[in-house]
């Protein structure tokens, strides 16, 4: 008998989280090589997926204990890129007879950069990895080794003189089809060992390709492409699937869902599954920039069903100048004004996506543009720029002046100066975005936007300004923590879960926060309006998610927990408010005058159970789902109940904290 070869697929997350993030590339790429025959026979292929906690030393002794792999392939992200590469070293050292392949999109049509520092890589993958991969396996069953790949299409590789070899491009997989299911196939495993669903989230594609091809984007390096889709009896197979393991959301890996009629074929059996096992019940994805026919059809379909989902504004900027540059002036997802009315007409969730620090932007543009969108959507995450391998911005560094730096932590490129942004414009932003995706992205603040811009003149921009200058300037020992994550945010740390959890889960944060409010942003408020404030601001407090840790003692593992329909919550009953918050927040949303008479109000709210399984995630499409919600609200999500005849329902669903 001829001897099996083994191979090691290799992913990594980048969050610090209990639980896994689901590795579907490698998933593809097993299933799709054991579905040829002669590979099946005689390979043997394992998943390791890792946790971003997770050392290179501690990733070495579980990959590399007793035989190592014959092949070791890893998929490859700027964050885990130097990881890998010195993994590949140490694997030569057990194996120099080993295979090692990278694919991804950092790495694809990068292969002079990367031999050059990573010199035990031995293969690139250039475009999509599963055919590429299995006649890898082929060229290796073959007794081929590294040097001898020339027939095999979409790859770079170094021949026996160490030139640098390219192959032909491999064309588009037209019917996607043909990669099997790695779920149905078993190819990820999906249950651990009590029979609970391992993963943060559900992953699925329902297709690949993006018909844009926008500065700074290189999605699945399919952009500029035509979108082709899996089909849709395959795609109601897994979500039938995991409504079975009672998995809560689905995450579509998706460049524009809602574009193409059969996304709402999607939707329709997405509602029909969840009406027959009661999972899943939200739908997170990068919703289509334009919004056509499909998508309202869809939305509308969401709602009425009582599926969540956070809908995307993908703005990236609103100045004519940038957006000119990002190749997007075009797009129609800049008329985007009529589209937040209607969802928050709609009691809808949305957000907005900006980036700081594109070519043809200054401060003053981006603030302007930050604020006007702000009266419209308060849950904005904005991110600096960064050149990512293949994009236009990356290969025209000199066109637009650009200087960047690499992260101390991890392979992107900073955009640090270009000409219409200085070094200095850029420091003294970097508060500010990091103060935004803090407290409005992760919504650790929902309601105070629209009050303060209301009830005190104050713009969202500078309320975020103040606090950054407080927390500076402050003698308060619980800033301390925020100082040092955020010194090390500047070199390149995603490091923003370790503040979001710190804010959510620790009581002296909490502390700090309202001795913040009460020192900067009190007196500014006009005197009639504080104590209306005061009660706003302690909603946003109180309505964030429970956060149990054990380092804190937390009371909260004392609060009741209550079940409905199958999914247990935490219950705060009889919290009382001198004021009407919500329905005042909602009048303010909907440009009503509200009614400012105190009074006694008593509000229950119920918290999904979890919150410690996404808090270091920086997932705000996730954190969403574990805010304080009233019983109509939680019905609403649970049951699938129509918000029709429930105008009270449908107007409060802005507690998420997204539109308005």
């Amino acid at each position: 008998m001829e001897p099996r070869i083994t191979v090691s697929l290799v992913q990594q997350g980048v969050w610090d989280m209990p639980l896994e993030s689901m590795p579907l590339a490698a998933g593809y790429i097993k299933s799709t090589a054991l579905a040829d025959d002669r590979i099946s026979e005689r390979v043997t292929i394992d998943i390791h997926n890792y946790k971003g906690e997770v050392t290179l030393a501690a990733m070495a002794s579980d990959l590399l204990e007793g035989q190592p792999p014959d092949i070791l392939a890893c998929s490859v992200l700027g964050w885990n890129v130097r990881t890998f590469g010195l993994l590949a070293e140490t694997y030569k050292q057990l194996n120099p007879d080993g295979l090692v392949v990278f694919g991804g999109t950092h790495v694809a049509n990068q292969a002079e950069r990367i031999f050059r520092m990573y010199t035990h890589v031995d293969v690139i993958v250039n475009g999509e990895g599963e055919l590429t991969f299995r006649d890898l396996i082929h060229a290796r069953l073959d007794g081929r080794d590294g040097t001898g790949l020339h027939d095999v299409q979409g790859i770079s590789f170094r021949d026996r003189e160490g030139t640098l070899v390219t192959t032909e491009d491999r064309p588009r997989i037209e019917d996607l089809d043909i990669i099997p299911s790695p779920f149905l196939t078993g190819a990820v495993p999906l249950t651990d060992d009590d029979g609970r669903f391992r993963y943060d989230v559900a992953l699925m594609e329902t297709n690949r390709g993006c018909p844009y091809k926008c500065s700074f984007c290189y999605w699945g390096g399919a952009v500029g492409q035509r979108v082709r889709a899996f089909s849709r009896e395959r795609l109601r197979q897994e979500l039938e699937l995991f409504a079975k393991l009672k998995v809560h959301t689905i995450v579509l890996c998706d460049a524009n869902f809602g574009l193409l009629p059969i996304d709402e074929e999607f939707v329709d059996d997405l509602i029909e599954v969840r009406n027959l096992y009661g999972y899943p019940r939200a739908l997170e994805t990068s919703w289509a920039k334009n919004k056509s026919k499909v998508f309202y059809s869809i939305v509308h379909k969401m709602k009425e069903a009582g599926m969540r989902s956070s809908f995307t504004l993908a703005l990236q900027t609103l100045n004519q100048d940038a957006l000119k540059l990002m190749n997007r002036r075009n797009m129609k997802v800049n008329a985007w004004e009529d589209l937040v009315e209607w969802l928050d007409g709609e009691g809808l969730d949305c957000y907005a996506e900006l980036i700081w620090g594109a070519p043809g932007e200054t401060v003053e543009t981006f603030m302007e543009g930050y604020d006007r969108l702000s009266k419209h959507v308060s849950r904005i995450a904005v991110y600096p720029l960064l050149l990512l391998p293949n994009t236009e911005y990356a290969e025209q560094k000199d066109v637009h002046g650009i200087i960047s730096v690499r992260g101390d932590h991890d392979d992107f490129e900073y955009v640090l100066a270009h000409r219409t942004m200085s070094y200095e414009d850029n420091q003294r932003m970097q508060s500010f975005l990091s103060w935004s995706r803090i407290l409005c992205e992760n919504a650790v603040f929902r309601h105070i936007w629209v009050a303060l811009r209301e009830f005190a003149g104050l713009r969202q921009s500078e309320v975020l300004l103040d606090i950054g200058a407080w927390m500076t300037r402050t003698d308060d020992p619980a800033a301390e923590p925020l100082r040092n994550t955020f010194e090390k945010i500047a070199g390149g740390a995603d490091l923003y879960g370790i503040a979001v959890s710190y804010l959510y889960g620790s009581p002296d944060a909490k502390r700090m926060l309202g001795r913040w409010w009460n020192e900067s942003i009190r007196p500014r408020v006009p005197e009639e309006h504080q104590e209306v404030l005061d009660e706003v601001f302690r909603y946003d407090i109180v309505t964030q998610p429970v956060f149990p840790q054990e380092e804190t003692a937390p009371a909260e593992d004392e609060l009741p927990t209550v079940v409905l329909n199958g999914e247990p919550f935490f219950l705060r009953e009889g919290i009382p408010f001198r004021y009407d918050v919500r329905r005042i927040v909602a009048d303010l949303r909907a440009e009503r005058t509200p009614d400012l008479t105190p009074g006694s109000h008593l509000v229950d709210l119920h918290y999904r159970k979890g919150f410690e399984n996404f808090a270091t995630s920086t997932n705000h499409e996730e954190i969403v789902h574990f805010m304080g919600m009233t019983r109509a609200q939680v019905d609403l999500e649970l049951a699938g109940d129509a918000a029709d005849g429930q105008p009270e329902v449908a107007a409060l669903l802005g507690d998420r904290g997204g539109c308005g």
